[in-house]
């Protein structure tokens, strides 16, 4: 579990390929501190088990499931990316809770000044913005931020400096794919409302629509 404030911004030092499998090696420092074998470290908002630590790089697989789900596959030696250790009991949750596990993937459309701040405009296919609202979370990248509009298609954020500089968003160009992962809990109550069908009916056999005709919904 992770809360999606960046801790660092590392590097790509090195990628091995095979098939739809992968070796990343993370050059980093601050992350690795007090980080041992079989710990969780969030790469671009991806959970990955640390398999070797060797002089400030840390290495991780990448499996079949991971390597289709997300933009990890297009990474090149070099690349930075976002940074944040699993967090522990007793930890401030700066963000919202993250687990790690990307939904999908989504597409910088454009990204403009606005004042203080920078508006980052996203696409994404429509299946997954019926889990976001305005003011919402969303993970980007593995960084918690704040919905500020969201259509079928297409959903917007607003970055203040301290964040651009913070992560990896100050070198993002148009047509760069990120990893979102939506809110949990928004899938989760999907789940359990019947979001996919209108004519869902709960294990007593109520219908999703009954409830919602009698106000409960």
């Amino acid at each position: 579990m992770f809360t999606g404030i960046i801790e660092e911004v590392g590097y790509v030092s090195r990628i091995h390929t095979v098939g739809r499998t992968q070796v990343l090696a993370i050059g980093c420092q601050k992350v690795l501190e007090g980080t041992k074998l079989g710990d969780s470290i969030a790469v671009n908002g991806v959970c990955l088990t640390v398999t070797k630590i060797d002089h400030g790089i840390f290495y991780a697989d990448v499996m079949p499931e991971t390597y289709q789900r997300t933009c990890l596959r297009f990474l090149r030696s070099g690349d930075p990316v976002n940074l944040e250790r699993a967090m522990s009991l007793g930890d401030r949750i700066g963000g919202h809770f993250v687990q790690g596990h990307v939904d999908g993937v989504a597409i910088l459309i454009k990204q403009q000044p606005a004042e203080n701040a920078v508006l980052f405009q996203f696409e994404i296919e429509s299946n997954w913005t019926q889990f976001m609202i305005p003011k919402g979370s969303i993970a980007i990248n593995g960084t918690s931020l704040t919905l500020i509009e969201v259509k079928d298609t297409t959903f917007s954020v607003s970055l203040i400096p301290h964040t651009m500089r913070e992560t990896q968003f100050g070198s993002l160009v148009a047509g760069d794919r990120v990893n979102i992962e939506c809110d949990m809990m928004a899938k989760y109550i999907a789940k359990w409302t019947g979001i996919h069908s209108e004519t869902a009916i709960s294990s007593d056999g109520v219908q999703y629509t009954t409830l919602q005709r009698a106000g409960f919904l």
